[in-house]
């Protein structure tokens, strides 16, 4: 599922340096070891190369312009007879990682890459993962490439995964993709992505699934001072996360046939539904009660604000309990699905910058193949849920947000901003989520008397210091009307 995306571009340094205390609070690493860089130069010049040669294939890939760490390419085309055909090329990390060496040791303590909204931690050394390691263009590396034969319908029918040698010819950003997509100059590769994501869109819909195209949060610098204000996603996200969302699937497939593997599981809040419904009332946002969640949410226009922030609410609203599950011997879990997938499902495209995405290829690898996984992946697997859990994109995420939005506030203490309750926190109503109109922020807010969830409010602002430790680094007292 996507996440939430928060950029800083040109915004002043008291901001950067609010972010550079945040992170020194929280403790990120900072440089690798010197055993680390030297093992992972070591592995950029002699990685371990497949025999099969796949670069007569001409991949492109999708990411941010300023992206390096490339971890995904794909080939489209039509399949004789009909319906299509998807390579879909993935970083082939553990040709340049060895288990239990520097590298490996590091990636485990750093769990995953950690974005920030002026920089990120990776979670290997660059000259893996924005060099030798990475799907850049013109650049011959060993990947996992799997090919997906679906139907004219965007049903898969057939679906193979192995390691190859592939080289990538085009590097296209978002904004790219789509101007060359709807202008209708893009090569077929790139226009059959439109017509294939759309048919994955159409079934996920029947299948009861919600991808959220959730909103990028961008400050802003306005003369003399800067705002956060949102930013729409494109279409081609939802159709290249389409690509993604259908290898999750069938890696999940492959390691279920298998027996053995491990899965990425999410649950449905038992009032989930009931808190949205009051947060689209709070948003001034039409839910008639004969309309799903999945339709509603596909109705919504994320350049909207009021749109864009009941996604942010739903983000995280309707699900609880993520988890990653391991399963060996054929004993598979009781919970098995994704709720907002609506089937199983198990991350395995972002190696370079995930550490569980590295297992789970090399399981399926050894599915697809009919072998037994490699030892060093079967000594880890009981694990990696608890390594996973020690992540901290959520957290940087999080404190990242709360930091920014503090400090854009920061010299407007005392002044009055109209907003929603969009979240009651106690009993009495004193105390509640307020989310503004104008700037995009969310923030808690006391009153003197009771609040409800949903009441449009005037509020005073009291309290924003982006340097406070505490969580409530931004205060509104509510001012009755």
């Amino acid at each position: 599922m996507p996440r939430r995306h928060l950029h800083v571009t040109g915004a002043a340094e008291d901001l950067r340096a609010a972010l550079r205390k945040l992170r020194d609070r929280m403790q990120v690493p900072k440089d690798f070891p010197p055993a680390v860089l030297a093992e992972a130069e070591a592995a950029a010049a002699s990685p371990r190369l497949p025999e099969y040669d796949a670069t007569d294939i001409p991949f492109f890939t999708i990411d941010p312009p300023d992206s390096r760490d490339l971890d995904q390419a794909m080939h489209l085309a039509r399949r004789p007879g009909g319906g299509y055909r998807v390579h879909y090329a993935i970083a082939d990390v553990a040709a340049f990682v060895t288990a239990g060496g520097e590298v490996d040791k590091e990636a485990h303590r750093r769990v995953e890459t950690l974005y920030f909204p002026d920089e990120k931690i990776p979670l290997h050394p660059p000259v893996l993962s924005e060099g030798a390691a990475s799907l850049l263009p013109d650049h011959t590396a060993p990947a996992l490439l799997w090919r997906f034969d679906l139907d004219a319908a965007g049903h898969q029918v057939a679906v193979d995964v192995r390691r190859a040698l592939v080289r990538s010819v085009l590097r296209l950003d978002y904004a790219g993709a789509q101007q060359m997509i709807d202008a209708g100059t893009a090569e077929e590769p790139l226009a059959l992505l439109k017509t294939v994501g759309t048919l994955r869109e159409t079934l996920e819909v029947e299948r009861g699934g919600v991808s959220l195209d959730l909103p990028e949060q961008e400050v802003v610098e306005t003369g003399d001072s800067y705002t956060l204000v949102y930013r729409a996603p494109r279409r081609v996200d939802g159709w290249n996360e389409q690509i993604s969302l259908l290898t999750g699937m069938a890696a999940a497939d492959l390691m279920i046939a298998a027996g053995t593997g491990i899965l990425r599981t999410l649950g449905a809040a038992p009032d989930g539904v009931d808190k949205l419904r009051r947060s689209a009332q709070a948003l001034e946002i039409d839910w008639p009660h004969h309309v799903s969640y999945a339709k509603l949410i596909r109705s919504l226009d994320p350049a909207n604000p009021r749109h864009a922030a009941f996604l942010m609410d739903a983000s995280t609203g309707l699900f609880e309990n993520s988890a990653y599950l391991h399963f060996e011997g054929g004993h598979l879990p009781d919970s098995l699905v994704h709720s907002a997938i609506a089937d199983e499902y198990s991350h395995c495209t972002a190696p370079l910058r995930r550490l569980v995405d590295r297992y789970v290829g090399e399981l399926c690898l050894a599915a697809a193949a009919g072998q037994a996984p490699p030892a060093w992946v079967e000594d880890a697997l009981a694990t990696l849920p608890a390594d996973m859990a020690r992540g901290r994109g959520k957290d940087a995420d999080r404190q990242s947000m709360d930091v920014v939005e503090a400090a854009l506030l920061k010299d407007r203490i005392g002044q009055v901003f109209g907003g929603f309750v969009i979240d009651v926190k106690d009993s009495a109503g004193r105390r509640g989520v307020v989310h503004l109109k104008d700037p995009a922020v969310v923030g808690t807010v006391k009153s003197p008397q009771a609040m409800r969830q949903g009441m449009p409010v005037k509020v005073k602002l009291t309290k924003a210091d982006p340097a406070d430790p505490d969580r409530d680094k931004v205060l509104f007292e509510h001012v009755p009307e």
